[in-house]
């Protein structure tokens, strides 16, 4: 079946499942069209993390069930006959780097799922999974977002930090949009801090290499003082500006995968936050004048709780996402570096598509210290001006939320400054932007 008639099969399907009940599931059991909330909790007893369940339990959450058929998925065709070719090519090191399995060494660049089929007997499966997971974010190419990261306690916010974050991708982006790579670079990310008063101008830089014992470099510019300064690739796991999150938490996980062991412990249906409208095909987005797309967002969409003043839950909430049921595997990983700040990770990652959905951050005693929730979305088709077809997340909204369970808070990333503000993918960027003599004069 060609991936046209495919994509309009699946959304012909998921239209009409939308709010049907299964054949293959008991009555009693959650079906799309149900809202879990404080009465029906306990259906989803096992379709959710504990720590995620108690939130509807105490209805701190309510979100719908929407239908998203096991096998449906927008495939961008590039990166679907990418999967196919790299079917049976690549292997893992010892360090849990990808190797060709040919030559043994390290290919320069890969496209599409360098491991489309896992088999769960694999000791390296829980490795292979997360590579997976890493080339289906890195598709999407180099971007550019305008954003907040938001303090909230169960009331609200408490403290709100503008940032205008940019990654430059140097593997595993479409063949039009590869870079030079001389130095041997994964991605380069940087972040300059643009409010409150008391963090303007800072910036932190990283590069991240494909050479699996080549650690992170890391510089930060405070304007203070007035100097850059390398920090330790250990730091990339501690509260960014003070916040529940931090750098190796990226959209999901970005941690650098050599520098943790992996085990996959097992599989489960498990409920996931998606974004019901791109579910349904919707999205705006629009070609910039320089090159690359700019995502727009519904305007006045209040998509998380403290948005809406009438919202009884907590301030962080999901407000307007839907849950839908998906396969997932269960991956664990222990840091290398014992001065990491976390323990383990539990990553929950859909068998089908590799999105994650819940990474709970473990300390080394074995309590839970943080749980990591994200929201799904289909990539969608945008036509350039010259005819080219591009697939984006296409997005209406954004949760990516750490929530700390002992001090019940969260820190909220990825919210756009304004529903129709920069939020980039596919750009080019300066040439200098990401060397490490530019943070001086970008940092203010």
């Amino acid at each position: 079946m060609n991936w046209r008639r495919r994509t309009l099969l699946g959304t012909v399907l998921l239209c009409a499942l939308a709010g049907s009940v299964r054949a293959d599931e008991p009555a009693d059991q959650l079906q799309p069209g149900d809202v879990l909330n404080q009465s029906n909790w306990h259906k989803a007893k096992d379709l959710l993390p504990p720590e995620i369940l108690k939130h509807y339990q105490t209805g701190e959450y309510i979100n719908p069930i929407v239908e998203w058929p096991a096998d449906y998925f927008v495939w961008p065709p590039d990166f679907l006959e990418g999967c196919k070719r790299n079917e049976g090519r690549y292997d893992t090191g010892p360090n849990g780097e990808i190797i060709e399995k040919a030559t043994g060494k390290q290919p320069p660049f890969i496209f599409g799922h360098p491991f489309p089929t896992i088999d769960p007997k694999d000791p390296a499966a829980g490795a292979k999974i997360i590579w997976n997971f890493m080339y289906r974010s890195w598709y999407f190419g180099n971007m550019r977002a305008v954003s907040q990261v938001l303090w909230v306690s169960p009331r609200g916010v408490e403290r709100r930090s503008d940032n205008d974050v940019n990654w430059q991708i140097f593997d595993g982006v479409p063949e039009s949009e590869r870079l030079d790579n001389p130095q041997g670079f994964t991605y380069r990310n940087l972040i300059l801090a643009q409010t409150p008063a008391d963090l303007n101008g800072l910036a932190a830089l990283s590069w991240r290499y494909k050479d699996a014992a080549k650690r992170d470099q890391t510089w930060t510019y405070v304007p203070a003082l007035r100097r850059v300064r390398a920090v330790s690739p250990s730091n990339r796991s501690d509260g960014f500006l003070g916040s529940d999150m931090a750098q190796d938490d990226g959209p999901f996980f970005d941690g650098k995968i050599e520098d943790f062991t992996w085990n996959l412990i097992g599989e489960a249906d498990q409920l996931r936050l998606v974004d019901p409208l791109n579910l349904k095909g919707q999205h705006e987005s629009i070609w910039l004048e320089k090159g690359g797309w700019r995502t727009n967002w519904p305007d006045e969409l209040k998509f998380l709780g403290f948005m809406d003043p009438s919202w009884k839950g907590v301030g962080w909430a999901p407000a307007t996402a839907a849950l839908a049921k998906r396969r997932h595997w269960i991956v664990e990983s222990v840091p290398k570096d014992k001065y990491y700040l976390f323990g383990k990770l539990q990553l929950y990652i859909d068998k089908v598509t590799f999105q994650g959905a819940w990474n709970r951050k473990f300390g080394w005693q074995g309590e839970l210290l943080n749980s990591f929730q994200v929201m799904s979305y289909l990539p969608l088709p945008d036509k350039r001006p010259d005819g080219k077809v591009d697939y984006n997340q296409g997005s209406n909204m954004a949760f990516v939320c750490v929530e700390s369970i002992k001090r019940n808070q969260a820190t909220l990333a990825g919210i756009k400054t304004t529903p129709k503000g920069g939020f980039d993918l596919r750009i080019v960027h300066d040439r200098d932007l990401f060397e490490v003599n530019s943070l001086g004069h970008l940092g203010k």
